[in-house]
This record gives C-alpha cells, structure tokens and sequence, in this order.
C-alpha cells in the first residue's frame, strides 16, 4: 500500500507556495486517516461477505422442494394487493411403519400446522393453529384430517389444502423435522416457555408458569397430548408456547448480536428442514429486514374455529369444522384486518 505521505500532492501546492507546516501536517493526518478507514471498511466488507456466504451455505443443507397444484386441487386463492403476507409452518414427527399401517397412510403426518399472517405494515404478526384432526377435504383424497395431507402429497398438498380451506394463498411454507426442534432449541441455549398446565411426561416435569427447557425437555413437550382431558387443543396451546419461547429467543439481542450462534442455529436445523424454492437465503435476509421492529409483544396467538371432536360415519374420531367462524376469519385474513378479528375472538377456541 502506499504511504500516504508520499502521495503526490495537488498542483497548486508548488514549493513556491506550500501551506505552513501545521496545515500539511493536518492534512497528511486526514489523508492517513482516510487510508486506515478505507482498510478497515474493505476488511469488514470481507468479513460480512465471508459471514452471509457461510450463512448461505448453512442454509443450503434444507430440503428445497417446488409448490405446485395439479388438476384435482381446483384453482388458487386469489392474491389481494395490500392484504399481507401468509406463511405455513408444519412440524412433522416421521411415522414408524407401525402406526402409518394403522392410519392408512404412510411417509409423515404434519402433527403442528400453524398459518402465520403478517400484516401488510410489517408491525403484526397473526400465528393461527390447526387442530391435527381438523376434517376437512384434502384434494383428490375426499374428506380426512388435515394432517393427512402431508402423507399423501408432501408439503405441495399440505399447502394446497390449507389453501382451500382458508381462501388465502400461502406465499412460503417452511416443514420442520420434530429432531430439528430439539436441536434448534439447544443451540439457542434453552428456551423459556409459559406452560398452560402442569403435566408429567418422559421423564419431565412441567409445571404452570414460565419454564426454562432444553431441547429434550422442550420436545417432549410438544408431542405430549393423550393425558390432557382436552386432547389435542391443549397440545396445540402447548405447541403455541414452545413456539412464542423460540421466537422470544431469536429475535432476542442475545441472538441476533452473535454471529457465532445465529451461524450456529442455522447450521443446526437446516438438515431438519424442507422450504419452497422461492424461501431462498435472499428471501430470508429479506423477510428478516422486513420485520427487524417486531417483537414478542407482537405475536398473537389463535387457533382456527371449529366444533369440536365428532366421530365420521366410519366410527373415525376427528374434529368437526365450523363453516360460519371460519366465514369470518377467511374475511379477516384476506383483508388484511386480523387485528380486529383477534381483539374479538382472542382465547375463544
């Protein structure tokens, strides 16, 4: 590099007329200056540039897979201008060969379904559960539970499905592997969640309040739900809670002012993670920016209307819809007006 002081100076600055020393010395100190901070953006360029490429290549250990509809799946909600943005998020628990005999299906059953709404001014973020049982129509299978979907066609079915049930489009879908739960939780050193209900289970005991988990204590939990009088809506209660205690952590400074540990939460559940093409690293980053001012205080929680268990005409026990409470949040969500509805329907389901 070159020394600044020997950098030809400008050609008014002759020997006839130089500035008086105290002046050349200023500005040899400003040009020298110039120069450390110039290495040092260039060196901090590289090092956010080296650190982005490893978090893309992290990333890039998911499972990519494209979101199409075929010809039983009827036509895609329209997308409104204005109404938001609508993720699916699925958590998936792998079948053994055992139990998918027993349902008729095989692969693996979406066991958490939660669609989130982020509302159009990036400041409100809606995360509504699905029941696993929900009996709703899965294209080309007739009437089953919504779960099902995810072992007939995959995560395209899944999103499909949910799709027509809602009458929003899904614009990206992310499928998390119950492993990478356990994971995620972990490298985020723990996570802290407000238990519903007190409960044993595996070992592990859950008491009312606020709990700190790992990742082994925090899976456990969201698969319990055969001991809870009300099934599997306490189950989602519960799923909700892990949920809002990872979501508190990432976006916690502790997280997001540590490239080690957000390097390293990323690198941890991409192999347990499957996305849609168009949920590229760009995206993510993009989405990230797009809501840096939300933060826990901003996440609301629901679930979807329905009637309750009922039993099929196959003595199948499922959970039975509500057409006329979903009316209403099909409204909500396609206006973009989910604030209104939470403030009505908060803790009603």
């Amino acid at each position: 590099m070159t020394d600044p002081a020997d950098v030809d100076l400008p050609a008014d600055w002759e020997d006839d007329d130089q500035p008086e020393p105290g002046r050349r010395r200023g500005r040899r100190a400003a040009l020298i200056a110039l120069g450390l901070v110039a290495v040092l953006v260039l060196g901090v360029g590289l090092v956010i540039g080296n650190y982005l490429r490893g978090l893309n290549d992290s990333y890039e250990k998911r499972t990519v897979v494209e979101i199409t509809r075929g010809a039983s799946d009827g036509e895609r909600p329209e997308s409104i201008d204005g109404a938001g943005r609508n993720f699916l998020l699925l958590g998936s628990d792998k079948r053994s060969s055992e139990d998918a005999a027993s349902e008729g299906v095989s692969g693996e059953r979406s066991d958490v379904m939660m669609l989130v709404h982020v509302s159009d001014d990036n400041e409100s973020v809606y995360i509504t559960s699905f029941p696993r049982d929900l009996y709703v129509d899965v294209p080309g299978h007739g009437k089953d539970r919504i779960n099902s979907a995810l072992a007939y066609g995959g995560v395209g079915l899944a999103v499909t499905t949910v799709e027509n049930y809602t009458g929003v489009p899904i614009d990206h879908v992310a499928l998390i592997d119950f492993d990478g739960i356990e994971g995620l939780v972990d490298a985020l050193g723990g996570v802290d969640v407000d238990v519903p209900v007190s409960f044993e289970a595996g070992g592990h005991q859950y008491t009312e309040g606020t709990q700190s988990m790992n990742g082994e204590e925090a899976l456990t939990f969201v698969r319990e739900r055969k001991q809870f009088a009300e099934g599997d809506f306490q189950r989602n209660r519960n799923q909700q809670a892990v949920l809002k205690g990872i979501v508190d952590k990432l976006i916690s400074a502790d997280t997001l002012s540590d490239p080690g540990r957000l390097a390293e939460t990323i690198d941890t559940i991409s192999p347990f993670l499957t996305t849609d093409s168009g949920l590229s690293s760009s995206a993510m980053v993009e989405l990230g920016l797009s809501l840096r001012s939300v933060r826990s205080g901003d996440l609301y929680y629901l679930a979807v209307p329905h009637s309750g268990p009922t039993t099929t005409s196959g003595g199948a026990s499922v959970v039975g819809t509500d057409e006329e409470g979903m009316d209403v949040l099909r409204e909500a969500l396609r206006t973009d007006d989910m604030g209104t509805y939470y403030a009505q329907h908060a803790g009603t389901f």
